[in-house]
């Protein structure tokens, strides 16, 4: 469906997706249902390189495109979407660090992150704002060679588990402009973790609040200037978004392929469901959907590699897209198998609950629609 990916890149897709047939999908089921965050299976990821796909090659990473990653992350959510967000968060934090640490930093946190012996969350979101991130409340205050830090982060993959916390905080006036970010390492007194999150899906990677009582972080773990925060991380999210959408393709993609193959096989009224006109028409629209998403998805990733004026805006359009449209195909599957759809061991019911998700975080996909709409009215 994209013939013009180069031989490399189909490499890369290869490999992403014998790995995810090999190591992702014969367990995805059993994590999904026990809450089980394979960790092990995540240091094999990185074995592969996936802890630091964008990363730069002399911090460790592999250097790849933002297209190559999208290519890597819908290879791997086609097993297992929960497993492959998380390592898609991961990346990103990576990333941040990679881009706007010192050399002291990437040199102290990067290598133990990209082999995933260490593992990394991404802390914007506060009890009290979400889409209205520029509001955060989480407050440090300058103490000598240290900042306090007092509030909490909600919503957190990783919470509890993760062994560095990229964490955005107030360091002066409201809005955006008084947001610094800082490397919070686990461990550090004052650091404090709420309750596992009981959730419709993401249920291979824990999600808690992040509680910070008078937290001591040293000022040279801060990332960037202070007031720098809110930009860094508006950048971290572009690409964030590209790789949630594609595990949203990823899993559209094995719900088609259910589809298809179970209308071939399943009859009713003496054949097959694929000889129904209104059930043809339906999977044609899914085909098409996805097909679409697909091209704007890869085509948003190559605008971000070229460092396109319009990067953020490609990037809105195609998070709001292709995760609406992953999960319309994903909830069309289920309706297609009818009641078998609708329990566990057909696993399309997985796909639907992970990907619903998809069209709240990263930015909801009401935040997607503004973004767009005032780069494109000149806002």
């Amino acid at each position: 469906m994209m013939p013009l990916l180069s031989s490399e890149q189909r490499a890369f897709q290869d490999a992403a997706r014998q790995f995810a047939e090999s190591e992702l999908e014969p367990f995805a089921s059993e994590w999904d249902e026990k809450s089980i965050f394979p960790i092990e299976t995540l240091k094999k990821a990185a074995a592969m390189g996936f802890a630091g796909i964008y990363v730069r090659e002399e911090s460790g990473g592999c250097g790849l495109s933002r297209l190559d990653a999208v290519l890597i992350f819908e290879a791997l959510a086609s097993a297992c979407v929960s497993t492959s967000a998380y390592i898609s968060i991961h990346n990103m934090a990576s990333w941040m660090i990679d881009t706007y640490g010192t050399m002291g930093q990437r040199a102290r946190f990067l290598p133990s992150l990209m082999m995933m012996e260490h593992l990394a969350s991404y802390c914007l979101t506060e009890p009290s704002s979400g889409s209205d991130a520029a509001s955060l409340k989480t407050r440090a205050v300058r103490d000598g060679d240290f900042y306090v830090l007092n509030g909490s982060k909600a919503f957190i993959s990783g919470g509890g588990v993760s062994d560095i916390y990229i964490v955005m905080v107030r360091t002066g006036e409201e809005g955006p402009k008084g947001i610094s970010t800082l490397i919070v390492e686990k461990g550090t007194p004052g650091l404090s973790f709420g309750k596992k999150e009981k959730k419709m899906g993401w249920n291979s990677q824990p999600t808690t609040t992040v509680t910070f009582e008078d937290c001591r972080v040293p000022v040279a773990n801060r990332l960037g200037n202070e007031g720098d925060g809110f930009k860094i991380a508006m950048s971290g999210l572009d690409g964030g978004r590209l790789n949630i959408a594609a595990c949203s393709l990823g899993a559209a993609t094995t719900c088609l392929n259910l589809s298809k193959n179970y209308m071939h096989e399943r009859q009713q009224f003496g054949k097959p469901l694929s000889d129904f006109q209104a059930l043809q028409f339906k999977v044609a629209d899914m085909a098409t959907d996805l097909y679409a998403a697909r091209l704007m998805l890869y085509d948003a990733a190559q605008k971000l590699d070229q460092k396109d004026s319009n990067a953020t805006l490609y990037s809105a359009m195609a998070k709001r897209f292709v995760t609406d449209a992953g999960f319309r195909i994903c909830n069309e599957a289920l309706q297609l198998h009818g009641g078998y759809g609708y329990i566990s061991e057909y696993k399309i019911e997985r796909f639907v609950r992970d990907v619903r998700v998809h069209q709240i975080l990263e930015g909801t996909n009401e935040i997607m629609r503004l973004i767009i709409s005032r780069k494109t009215l000149g806002a």
